[in-house]
């Protein structure tokens, strides 16, 4: 039920099968982010008609607003979102990070301040797995400790020690819940370690220590620290990472990062950026980012991409798009959305035909030269 097979490599990259118990994932692949349950302006026809082999979803957000108990009686999660394909569900641990001023954290878990009515909510490492298993996704992330990824050693090492040490207890629980559905829900864990090599090395040691495990996120990292100083973290890293179990890289999710962490050996990918950017009028295009609502817009009768095959592309041309956002009307937000996860799902899936017939390095350096000499207008 839990399985990942390499269909072919091209240097680090790779082109990979995961087996899910809702379905197959063929990676390289971009899951869309719908946080609090859906993924804001697209529907599960929308999700689906793109190209959508993996959902995530948010631990925390899902816990405060509607709570799990009351996912768990509407059918849990997949029922409750009207998407039957595989789910992956984020711990809370990057809301360590992002709700630095709502939240206290200490050796036993975490204290939330809730954004949403004000009251106190504790998450520890086994409460995270059980609001998990009471949702039901697919994948579950143990609760981890995120810090910004221009923090200095120290908290880092701390950050990590604590990571591992939750680890333990989150396996535990996970384990015992499991018993008597083994098939059920995988638990997976996240390697920390910051832009330190040596410490994420480290990481991923004391992570196969607790194991075994059917796949692994890397996290900790597109927060802060340059893009550059990514892609050499994850250079130096992929020689210590298992290459029969699945990489997740988490919360990464622009076109050419996408193909630079693919290039470094990363097989799945979020990220709130495609939505995100298109409900603020930006289309990713093989040129570059288009914002929508610049002037030399106004009677283009083009589409956003000639190449895209997403509603979007097939049916309203750059002129039409930009009414719609200099008018406030709705359909933008979602059209653009819409385009940007195709573009990211499609990019997803031309960099695994490149890598299992060999061409992805040159395909990759080709395209990502026009991306960044595209004029983005």
């Amino acid at each position: 039920m839990f399985a990942f097979e390499i269909d072919g490599t091209c240097g680090a990259a790779r082109a990979g099968t995961l087996t899910l118990p809702r379905g197959e994932v063929r990676t390289p692949a971009f899951m869309p982010v719908g946080t609090q349950g859906t993924v804001r302006t697209l529907s599960p026809y929308d999700l689906r008609a793109v190209g959508t082999q993996l959902l995530l979803a948010n631990t925390y957000h899902l816990h405060v607003r509607p709570g799990e108990d009351v996912i768990a009686a509407l059918g849990g999660l997949h029922r409750f979102m009207a998407w039957d394909g595989p789910i992956l569900t984020d711990s809370g641990g990057f809301q360590i990070f992002s709700l630095e001023g709502f939240r206290r954290v200490d050796d036993d878990g975490v204290e939330f301040q809730s954004h949403v009515d004000g009251g106190r909510r504790r998450l520890t490492p086994e409460r995270a797995v059980d609001i998990q298993w009471a949702l039901g996704p697919d994948i579950a992330m143990a609760l981890d400790h995120v810090v910004p990824g221009t923090a200095e050693r120290r908290a880092v090492e701390d950050a990590l020690d604590r990571t591992a040490a939750w680890l333990v207890r989150a396996r535990a629980r996970h384990t015992a819940l499991a018993a008597a559905a083994p098939d059920r829900q995988a638990l997976w864990p996240i390697v920390q370690g910051g832009t330190f090599d040596d410490l994420r090395r480290h990481a991923v040691a004391r992570v196969l220590d607790a194991g075994p495990w059917t796949g692994l996120a890397i996290g900790g990292l597109a927060v802060g620290e340059p893009r550059a100083v990514m892609y050499a973290t994850l250079e130096a890293l992929a020689p210590s990472l298992p290459p029969a179990m699945p990489r997740y890289l988490m919360g990464v999710g622009f076109p050419e990062d996408l193909l630079e962490t693919v290039a470094r050996g990363m097989d799945l990918f979020d990220c709130v950026a495609p939505t995100r950017n298109g409900r603020n009028g930006q289309a990713f295009t093989p040129d570059g980012p288009c914002n929508v609502r610049n002037a030399a817009h106004r009677t283009d009768p083009a589409p956003l991409d000639p190449t895209c095959d997403c509603e979007t592309c097939r049916t309203y041309s750059r002129g039409y798009l930009r009414h719609l956002f200099t008018a406030d009307e709705l359909l933008g937000l979602r059209l653009l959305s819409l385009h940007n996860v195709r573009f990211l799902i499609r990019l997803g899936e031309e960099a695994r035909r490149r890598v299992r017939d060999g061409s992805f390095q040159s395909w990759r350096a080709a395209w990502l030269a026009r991306y960044r000499a595209g004029s983005g207008t």
